[in-house]
């Protein structure tokens, strides 16, 4: 039998004073509720109740184990109730993750507005170059910059993702403005520590730039010391576009970068929709859908 159907009727028994009471709140025979009483009782190797033909008692045992019986079931309600309540209305922990220069300029911004929206949501956001896996780290959903790998996973497709090169004016004063790729042997170019050699600043036709001076592994930090006029930084084009909006950056080389790169949110296929999933979904994508 059920243990928990069995906890149940012993319960019921206990507050309704009498099998034929308990058979009635149960819609079940008084046969059938005293099954539930000896299946507990010989699985404790105890009685739960002593019995006669005109009263029941609990036995000290029985007593104890009806009261741990009682939070037993009001946690498996509440149990039940919350993912009722989960199921109905967008709640709980969000899990996701982004790129590092996507999830700190456009995603995290965005946010306040998603969570005003949803307040019994809460997010953890993980920002990071790093491909997580969704499924073994127990992701919601993530983003993804380039092709995708995993057709396992429900992908939504974003704006592309670009890249642009970029200096401070007072930079290209004193130095000039590169024409081509070849230009930038003669440059400061800013690099990310991440770059291998073999993908370091890839243009049509590619390009060799000499050793750079300043290199992290952080668009904002590359980015800082390009406006403070250290060099040229390649950066993805939404890390810097309000700085080219008002000049502070100038864009350079515009005809020789690479094509855009394909962006996606991704979620797991085969796991039961949330409304907290599918309200993250419908934001992100009214946010930073194809037009």
């Amino acid at each position: 039998m059920d243990r928990l159907r069995s906890m149940e009727v012993f319960v019921g028994v206990v507050e309704a004073g009498s099998f034929t009471a308990a058979a009635k709140m149960f819609e079940m025979s008084v046969v059938m509720v005293g099954k539930h009483i000896a299946e507990l009782e010989q699985r404790l190797g105890t009685r739960l109740l002593n019995r006669t033909t005109r009263r029941q008692s609990l036995t000290e045992i029985g007593e104890q184990y009806c009261e741990q019986c009682r939070q037993i079931l009001a946690h498996v309600q509440s149990a039940d109730s919350g993912a009722l309540a989960m199921r109905s209305s967008a709640r709980g922990i969000l899990r996701i993750s982004a790129p590092v220069a996507f999830g700190s300029a456009l995603l995290a911004p965005s946010l306040p507005d998603y969570m005003v929206a949803h307040p019994e949501v809460s997010v953890d956001l993980e920002l990071s170059e790093r491909i997580s896996d969704v499924v073994e780290e127990g992701l919601d959903a993530a983003i993804r910059i380039g092709r995708l790998e995993d057709s396992t996973m429900i992908a939504r497709p974003l704006q592309p993702y670009g890249m642009v090169i970029c200096a401070a004016p007072a930079y290209l004063s004193q130095y000039g403005t590169p024409r081509t790729p070849a230009d930038l042997a003669h440059h400061q170019c800013l690099d990310f520590l991440h770059w291998r050699r073999v993908v370091r600043w890839r243009l049509n036709p590619s390009a060799a730039p000499k050793p750079s001076r300043f290199r992290s592994n952080n668009g904002q930090a590359l980015k800082q010391m390009a406006l403070n006029g250290f060099g040229l930084a390649m950066l993805a084009e939404i890390v810097v576009a309000e700085e080219i909006a008002v000049g502070r950056l100038v864009p350079v080389l515009r005809d020789f970068m690479p094509p855009m790169r394909p962006l996606h949110l991704i979620y797991p296929r085969g796991r039961q929709a949330t409304p907290k999933l599918n309200s993250f979904v419908d934001f992100v994508v009214a946010q930073f859908g194809l037009p």
